[in-house]
């Protein structure tokens, strides 16, 4: 199995120009498309950045409560 990988990846060119780094524009595009993909695609009614924010605002208005119980 690792004899099969280690030939899998030395089909990528640049190795001995650029060693790991050969394999940046591919992390760079799988990074690009996870975004896409939390900002565009729908899960049911809600997107990633949907719950992010619900989730967020949640927060804060916990931390008011707590705040304003704290000084009475």
């Amino acid at each position: 199995m690792g004899s099969r990988l280690k030939s899998f990846l030395d089909l990528v060119p640049g190795k001995k120009r650029f060693g790991i780094y050969r394999f940046l524009p591919f992390f760079f595009v799988m990074g690009g498309a996870m975004e896409w993909f939390m900002i565009n695609v729908r899960i049911g009614k809600e997107t990633f950045y949907d719950v992010y924010r619900r989730r967020q605002s949640e927060r804060l208005y916990e931390e008011r409560i707590q705040q304003t119980e704290t000084k009475s």
